[in-house]
């Protein structure tokens, strides 16, 4: 999980890390920007509440619940998962975003946690 959050605090596309129960680990400073939310004020966010607080709904406007999203999926299941999702950020902006999550696995039956990558779509 350092390692993983060495890694995405230097990378320019929005990142998200969450630990092996969704609980927020980290997220970068391109990701603050798409979520209207420092990280200061998200450290340590358990999945109920993030999964909520942006409250993400599908391309047909279904709110998505926490076990269909990317980074639930990652954790459960251990593969990746993409999804296309439109969230209302911390500072009430709706944004279409695209988003890939893969689970970060200690051993292969033993997930530590998951990251996702996302970007705000162009047909926003």
């Amino acid at each position: 999980m350092i390692l993983a959050r060495n890694l995405t605090s230097r990378l320019a596309s929005p990142v998200w890390v969450v630990d092996g129960t969704g609980t927020v680990v980290y997220f970068n400073e391109a990701a603050e920007t798409i979520l209207g939310r420092r990280f200061l004020e998200g450290s340590g966010m358990p999945a109920e509440e993030w999964s909520t607080l942006f409250q993400p709904v599908d391309e047909d406007g279904n709110p998505v619940p926490y076990e269909r999203l990317p980074l639930a999926l990652a954790i459960r299941k251990g593969y990746p998962d993409h999804q296309t999702l439109t969230i209302r950020s911390a500072d009430g902006v709706l944004r279409k975003i695209e988003a890939t999550a893969f689970p970060l696995c200690a051993h292969p039956d033993e997930c530590v946690g998951a990251v996702a990558i996302f970007w705000e779509s162009s047909e926003a």
